[in-house]
């Protein structure tokens, strides 16, 4: 099968599912597809994704930063302009959360390593887990970590890791379940897991609505509400403690956004609105577009 068709909510199971919006990928392929709704935990999902196997070829552009570090473009300077206020941020909930300012830490999805370069030099023992090949070799000449496949996430030993992060991850994972089930395996008793995700009720993607860069269609399978992530994270006697605005994210995606929009990189209007999304998000941080579920077990 090269396509993966939903009768049910892969979130939470219900049939109370129908058609709210189509998107464009505006990174790779310029296909559509259909994002639905469902009516029983209020997450959303892309209907019609490629299969596990057939995804790779979505990833394969230099645009997409998590894997290539690159620094073309205004917005990816600006996105590598706030990276060491947003690494110095998740460090810190990590510290809080975790409750140790040194341990041992899993990071899945990692990317080209650059939380897990910045964890290790403040004395972390790290871990990291990556998918794409290409990822993986950069982030052995940048930061000379060497991230394992991600398939090793079932091979790790259990009860070993004081955190476990998901940077935007968890909207990516095709196995869903099974890794939220592994997760609780992998920490410790009183480890603390931090999972960060697109907001779709936040201001800017009600701003932008089909043109929502965070939709990121098929890339992002899922597409979460905050009330949507904590029945799905209950379903796996998951905990949510605590909640953070990434506030600089609705900078970033209204920029983005606005490009998809207008087909033009209005730098004045992205930033105002990323700017709305910002003084929202800090007001509640359910209108954040981006939102870190710290969770416990």
């Amino acid at each position: 099968m090269n396509s993966i068709y939903y009768n049910s909510c892969p979130l939470c199971g219900s049939s109370l599912i129908h058609e709210a919006l189509t998107a464009k990928d505006y990174t790779v392929s310029g296909e559509t597809f259909g994002i639905w709704h469902c009516g029983g935990c209020s997450g959303r999902f892309t209907q019609n994704i490629p299969a596990n196997d057939k995804i790779g070829r979505y990833y394969q552009s230099q645009e997409y930063i998590s894997h290539s570090e690159t620094k073309q473009g205004l917005i990816n300077r600006l996105y590598h302009s706030v990276r060491k206020i947003t690494l110095r941020s998740k460090q810190n909930w990590v510290r809080a959360s975790s409750g140790i300012k040194q341990g041992s830490l899993l990071d899945i999805g990692c990317g080209t390593g650059a939380f897990l370069h910045y964890m290790q030099t403040g004395g972390w023992n790290v871990t990291g887990l990556e998918p794409d090949e290409n990822a993986r070799k950069n982030a052995k000449s940048i930061y000379n970590i060497e991230p394992l496949p991600i398939d090793q996430l079932f091979s790790l030993p259990a009860a070993s890791f004081d955190a476990i992060t998901m940077w935007h991850v968890l909207e990516h994972v095709h196995e869903l379940h099974h890794y939220l089930e592994r997760i609780r395996v992998l920490l410790k008793p009183g480890g603390a897991l931090l999972i960060a995700v697109p907001n779709y009720t936040s201001s800017d993607a009600d701003h932008y609505g089909q043109h929502w860069a965070a939709y990121d269609v098929p890339r992002h399978l899922y597409h979460f509400s905050p009330a949507s992530m904590e029945k799905l994270l209950l379903s796996h006697q998951i905990r949510v403690e605590k909640k953070h605005p990434m506030v600089f994210d609705g900078f970033y995606v209204s920029l983005l956004s606005e490009k998809y929009k207008t087909g033009k990189s209005r730098l004045v209007a992205g930033f105002f609105n990323g700017l709305r999304s910002y003084r929202k998000g800090l007001k509640n941080v359910e209108k954040c577009s981006s939102i870190v579920y710290e969770c416990k077990l």
